[in-house]
């Protein structure tokens, strides 16, 4: 009992793999594969967002040159995401004042499907890169948020001439299906030869006002050959259980970054929990981590780094980038030394994961 007590204790400190032989941890353990290495978030759609995504906005997310001048390929996976149409409703629960309607649903396609922007902005980003890289040895890959279909909502819209309840399961099912439907039919003729949409994601990140209506949802996603795939954060309703609602794939926030409260044990603990529950990992920064910003919270995302670098992140884990809606842009368009050695650093692991060998070892899904 002693000995327990002692071990769980070091769980802070510990990697996952040490407390596994220690016998902690499950033997069948291991940090989850996906179809993506490295998934960079996009949040693009809403009004108020810093970013318009033009092609010259994506180009430091699509590749990275360094401070020596050597340029490669970086992210092969972009998740496409809003919360909010920044004009006063939202897309999933309490992010605003009101909920999206089927006309706000609408308008977010549009936004997603708007030329030189978006879809097609990454595009033409990645046929352009093309040029001076030659073809990368993967694909690009393309994950997209749903609308949630908000528990009571009495006011989203009518589809075939009946008004939705979303008191209604089944109503609330109908409008997800809806979206989905619309969003491929405007995907297939949109023609975009360099990315390979592979699924959608669930934009609560937790269950509690959703759980009843994700395994039919992603049954529907998969009748389409695609995945359902989630990211919740830490402690959220549900993130411990993702396999029981059926998602295909799930990464976890260790939410460290945003409070220096949060001690880096915070960092441990996810990834040993990431390594015992088969999930990705997210890595988490913002404008904050610039060396000029007054916040001064550079060494949070080197601790992530350390952290990554420590529980074998890097070598066996898909990880998930949120780097608050323009972080890369912003390391990319600083001239302070500080601010090139820190995204060079990150930069390297996540270039050094496209070599074709390590490549087919973290995306061989099990």
């Amino acid at each position: 009992m002693i000995l327990k007590l002692i071990v769980i204790r070091l769980n802070r400190f510990l990697p996952a793999l040490f407390l596994t032989f220690l016998g902690y941890l499950p033997t069948h353990a291991q940090y989850g594969k996906t179809s993506i290495a490295d998934l960079v978030l996009i949040y693009q759609g809403g009004v108020h967002r810093p970013m318009e995504w033009t092609k010259e906005q994506f180009v430091p997310y699509v590749t990275h040159t360094n401070r020596h001048g050597e340029k490669n390929w970086l992210f092969d996976g972009f998740l496409f995401l809003e919360f909010k149409d920044g004009k006063g409703r939202n897309y999933a629960p309490g992010y605003d004042k009101q909920n999206a309607r089927k006309q706000e649903w609408e308008w977010l396609l549009d936004r997603k499907f708007e030329k030189d922007k978006a879809f097609d902005a990454l595009n033409q980003c990645i046929e352009e890169q093309k040029k001076t890289l030659g073809k990368p040895s993967f694909k690009h890959k393309l994950v997209v948020g749903i609308p949630s279909p908000i528990l009571n909502q009495k006011d989203w819209g009518e589809l075939d001439g009946k008004s939705l309840d979303f008191s209604n399961v089944e109503d609330r099912l109908t409008a997800g299906k809806w979206y989905i439907d619309r969003f491929l039919e405007r995907y297939r003729q949109a023609g975009l030869k360099n990315l390979e949409l592979v699924g959608f994601y669930w934009v609560d990140e937790d269950v509690t006002r959703c759980a009843d209506i994700l395994i039919p949802l992603g049954d529907y996603i998969r009748s389409k050959k695609l995945k359902f795939v989630w990211i919740p954060y830490w402690h959220a309703n549900g993130y411990d259980r993702w396999k029981d609602f059926q998602f295909d794939f799930a990464w976890i926030q260790p939410n460290h970054f945003f409070k220096k409260e949060i001690g880096d044990e915070r960092i441990e603990q996810a990834t040993a929990f990431g390594y015992k529950h088969n999930m990705g990992m997210e890595m988490e920064f913002d404008h904050r981590a610039l060396a000029a910003s007054p916040a001064n919270m550079r060494d949070r995302l080197s601790s992530y780094i350390k952290g990554f670098e420590k529980n074998n992140v890097f070598k066996d884990a898909s990880v998930a980038y949120y780097e608050g809606g323009n972080g890369f842009h912003l390391f990319a368009k600083s001239t302070n030394p500080l601010d090139k050695e820190l995204i060079d650093e990150l930069a390297a692991h996540i270039i050094a994961r496209k070599e074709k060998k390590f490549y087919r070892k973290l995306t061989s899904s099990r």
